[in-house]
């Protein structure tokens, strides 16, 4: 047994050069630090971290580090051009709900054009083969039913955030039947997830975050919608099925060149006061509140 090896993703990533948008954050560094370990040669596009402390910064991984904006589809077009990617996962984002509120243009032009702008660029790349492309489970239109949504449910979005996720979907879909259907261009698939969990978060308007830095203040924290139903995954099982995905694009998968759920099982959901009062168990000091005024959708 000790001369067992084991080889995650068929070692598919070991000297790949993978392009990844989004790199310095939450998920996008876990990704970075993952294609790394698996001897990927990682070039991430982002912006400079937005939190403090930040994980990207403390990892300090041997991947090439370039800042840039998505939005600015000449700087990307360069950076793809230069990395000549054999597989691409975009991450980069506008991913909060209530942020989109107070700044929907930034929302949309982030997260549709800074696709579009991503796809178009690595149109003109040569050996590349895979590209994953991430959304979110709030893509769907809200039937406020009880079971879960599939890859086939209606497209759509109250917010500016899960609309632009929603339309994020339909400009993958439109690249991949105009510019992508040939033999010998790239597959692209979407992956959609949300409510992920993990160390390396310092984001504003998460559960945990948000309780870790109450109960450092010494105060309640403000809960919103204590009575929500979240799918709620932590940040390497996601990101096992990302990789998972490219394994599978990259090695030529025609049929999982689509749309893709990513979550926890339907007995792991939990509501968020459910997940307060297990975190209660361990710090007997946490309290938290709803405020009474009206709230965003």
């Amino acid at each position: 047994m000790e001369n067992v090896v084991i080889k995650q993703f068929n070692d598919v990533y070991r000297g790949r050069r993978v392009f990844l948008t989004g790199h310095t954050g939450f998920k996008g560094s876990w990704l970075a630090a993952w294609l790394s370990r698996l001897g990927a040669e990682v070039t991430g596009y982002g912006l400079a971290p937005h939190t403090t402390p930040s994980h990207w910064d403390l990892l300090r991984l041997p991947a090439r580090d370039i800042r840039g904006d998505v939005r600015d589809a000449d700087a990307l077009r360069q950076a793809v051009r230069t990395s000549r990617p054999e597989i691409v996962f975009h991450l980069a984002a506008q991913p909060l709900v209530r942020r989109s509120y107070g700044y929907p243009l930034e929302t949309w032009s982030a997260n549709v054009m800074g696709t579009a702008n991503l796809l178009d660029a690595c149109r003109d790349v040569d050996g590349l083969r895979a590209i994953v492309v991430i959304t979110t489970d709030k893509v769907y239109t809200n039937r406020e039913w009880t079971w879960g949504y599939r890859e086939t449910d209606t497209l759509g979005g109250h917010d500016p955030y899960s609309a632009s996720k929603a339309a994020c979907e339909i400009v993958v879909s439109s690249y991949r039947s105009s510019f992508f259907s040939a033999d010998d261009q790239p597959l692209i698939a979407t992956a959609r997830a949300g409510n992920l969990i993990g160390g390396g978060d310092w984001s504003e308007d998460r559960l945990i975050p948000d309780v870790v830095r109450a109960l450092g203040a010494g105060r309640p924290v403000e809960i919103r919608s204590p009575e929500a139903t979240r799918c709620w995954l932590h940040v390497l099982d996601c990101l096992a099925g990302y990789l998972m995905l490219g394994q599978h694009l990259y090695s030529g998968r025609r049929d999982v060149a689509d749309a893709w759920n990513f979550g926890s099982s339907a007995d792991d959901n939990q509501t968020v006061d459910g997940v307060l009062n297990m975190l209660r168990s361990g710090w007997p000091d946490l309290q938290w509140y709803s405020p009474n005024e009206n709230r965003p959708h």
